[in-house]
């Protein structure tokens, strides 16, 4: 088991908090999963934007990453699949060098927006449902590519399976929205940060 993973996000979305611009985070929310082209090149240039000194994600990216996206919570889901448009749009706007699908579902796993708190899947339960495809070319830098990061186990689990299959290659994970929890209010959409996906007790922690 891998001990942590860097990890970068742009926007923070709030679930419970019920001022106008919590209001919006959920609706940002809703046009991330839900792929609205318009929205997704949008954003996409937003991140470019943040990944300019001296912006805070400066340096995250780097010029050969290759970009993927975690899949879906169950394998051959029909419908959109955000984290892969997301990448894709990325790579449009200059953000990594390519993306790559070798990242799959095998068996299907509850999904964490809608589980009952105590039936979440867990690290393992993550780990065990993926499989990696070994790439034609082995990728130096990788950066996982999710809509939304909560507790980060389903990128800490993708991290480590991908950690068996690529040892050599350096691997980070990116966000588009951060969870920030049952507050009441936030004060801004846009709130870049870079931390940590640690393994601590058993279970994955997200820092900040």
């Amino acid at each position: 088991m891998i001990e942590h993973i860097d990890f970068a996000s742009c926007y923070v979305y709030s679930p419970a908090g019920d001022s106008a611009i919590c209001a919006r985070s959920r609706l940002l929310r809703v046009l991330l999963k839900n792929a609205d082209a318009h929205f997704m090149i949008k954003y996409a240039v937003r991140v470019h934007q943040q990944t300019a000194p001296p912006a805070l994600l400066a340096g995250f990216f780097l010029a050969d990453d290759v970009l993927v996206p975690v899949p879906r919570s169950a394998p051959k889901l029909g419908g959109t699949w955000a984290a892969a448009e997301l990448a894709q749009v990325l790579v449009q706007q200059g953000v990594g060098s390519a993306t790559w699908l070798g990242l799959h579902r095998i068996r299907a796993v509850c999904k964490s927006a809608t589980a009952a708190r105590g039936c979440r899947p867990s690290v393992a339960r993550h780990y065990d449902s993926f499989q990696v495809e070994p790439p034609a070319h082995r990728p130096r830098s990788v950066v996982l590519i999710d809509d939304v990061i909560t507790r980060g186990r389903t990128l800490f689990a993708a991290a480590a399976r991908l950690r068996e299959a690529l040892p050599e290659a350096r691997i980070r994970a990116f966000a588009l929205l951060r969870t920030v929890g049952m507050i009441s209010d936030i004060k801004t959409l846009l709130e870049p940060c870079r931390g940590e996906i640690r393994w601590r007790r058993g279970d994955a922690r997200r820092m900040p």
